[in-house]
């Protein structure tokens, strides 16, 4: 089953897909998994707070501030599931990048390393654009059953005094190794997996590092840590998922962790498939996985794009059908199978027209 998911976006439930992986095949796993951050109790759906008008409009508290101690546990559970898949599917020496986030990194990355990896390190996505989530009181003060002289000292009294919510400004990123078959060297000359690359260069021309960066900060940090800065075309103006990471970041890992050209890079959380358009971009194969419809049907049109230009660009003769088809963005996909309702869809260059 696992030629057949070699360079496919798989409509579909990880846990259900994973299983259907040969043992010690993939080189690399790299995801941005969802952190279930809305997830409180059995009435989450993903239908609803997906919902854009829900995005948008304060009901309650935004996407993501509720807390609850069982959030983590949760969390944790779920994901040591996932990652005993995932540490089955990689080669020996296979590293496991996860994209997480401050609050339940640990969470994670307990799973993780509970699932049999080593913990090699964290690297660290720091950025300095990104919404503040601090609430004032002045509704809960103005709710109080007291008078408006009262409510207008201790509105004064508490003034810029916030709930613990300060700007988040980095993004933390587990990685994880499966242990090696012998030595760093013998497992190498094995399976092709296991070191690093460090002629890969960041910044300004500088060794590799775990702080990443592609906002220009200021001199010294751009100096160690900068990566290219993403182009406006990179995401696509039709792309509605919420979190697109950063191409150039994607590749950077890529490029760090993967040595034969035939490399296979997993992510069961393709999203809308940043990590399938780098392992494309840099001639790796891949496997996406998503249960949302809709982040497969963009993912495949973003591999379709670069698909088009990669022929534009080798002065490849096109009818003005297929032309009409790539420039359109339509999603046109042949079915290979169909299981539990769900369908295993061609990547864009096994298309059916």
């Amino acid at each position: 089953m696992k030629n057949e998911m070699i360079n496919k976006i798989i409509w579909g439930d990880s846990m259900e897909v994973l299983p259907q992986i040969t043992d010690n095949s993939v080189d690399l796993v790299l995801t941005d998994p969802p952190y279930f951050l809305d997830k409180m109790d059995n009435h989450w759906k993903y239908d609803r707070v997906s919902k854009k008008d829900n995005q948008y409009t304060v009901k309650s508290l935004p996407a993501g501030m509720k807390f609850d101690r069982e959030q983590g546990r949760r969390l944790f559970k779920w994901y040591y599931e996932l990652s005993k898949q995932i540490y089955r599917v990689l080669k020996p020496g296979g590293f496991f990048f996860s994209f997480s986030s401050p609050r339940l990194y640990h969470r994670m990355a307990s799973a993780v390393d509970d699932a049999g990896f080593l913990i090699r390190d964290c690297f660290i996505w720091l950025y300095t654009e990104n919404q503040v989530k601090a609430m004032s009181l002045e509704h809960f003060i103005n709710r109080l059953d007291t008078d408006v002289t009262t409510k207008t000292k201790l509105k004064e009294k508490l003034n810029g005094w916030k709930t613990p919510q300060i700007k988040s400004c980095f993004e933390p990123i587990i990685m994880g190794q499966k242990q090696c078959d012998e030595t760093f060297l013998q497992n190498m000359l094995k399976y092709n997996v296991g070191l690093f690359n460090t002629t890969v260069r960041i910044g300004k021309n500088m060794f590799p590092s775990n702080v990443l960066s592609i906002n220009e900060i200021d001199d010294v940090i751009d100096r160690y840590f900068l990566l290219p800065k993403p182009t406006k075309k990179e995401k696509g103006a039709y792309n509605t998922h919420q979190t697109v990471k950063p191409l150039t970041l994607c590749e950077y890992i890529i490029e760090l962790s993967t040595f034969s050209e035939n490399a296979i890079i997993l992510d069961p959380f393709v999203g809308s498939g940043t990590t399938a358009v780098a392992a494309k971009k840099l001639g790796k194969r891949f496997i996406g996985i998503d249960s949302n419809r809709e982040y497969v049907d963009i993912a495949i049109r973003r591999l379709e794009e670069i698909e088009y230009e990669s022929h534009a660009n080798k002065s490849y003769r096109t009818d003005k059908k297929t032309q009409l088809n790539f420039l359109e963005g339509r999603i046109l996909y042949s079915v290979k199978k169909k299981r539990k309702g769900k369908f295993y869809l061609s990547s864009p260059t096994q298309i059916t027209r």
